[in-house]
């Protein structure tokens, strides 16, 4: 069986992780997990309207191909709980910051 390239191509694009900030790139203690959050939150929105974008244009115009609209649903499905485990992560370490004694 015959794989075409493109699909790989498509592939790694969709494992594809965003670089983060680096710790010494920020001017102020805050600027760098606001930085790297806000960077977060709009490529989980960016993924989300991706996929929405690519599943309506095979739906309603026959543009595009099933395999594509299942690689861009599943980045944006994967993308989206990556961020909700690394919120939780934070909610959490937050809270035992909270528990300290003073």
């Amino acid at each position: 069986m015959h794989i075409p390239s493109s699909v790989f191509s498509a592939a790694s694009q969709a494992m594809a992780v965003p670089e983060l900030p680096s710790a010494g790139s920020a001017s102020s203690g805050t600027g760098g997990f606001v930085e790297a959050f806000t960077s977060a939150m709009s490529q989980v929105e960016s993924d989300q309207q991706t996929a929405k974008a690519a599943a309506t244009d095979l739906l309603a115009g026959g543009k595009g191909d099933i395999h594509n609209v299942a690689l861009a649903s599943q980045r944006a499905e994967l993308s989206m709980e990556l961020f909700q485990q690394v919120r939780n992560k934070f909610v959490q370490a937050y809270q035992e910051v909270m528990k300290m004694p003073m």
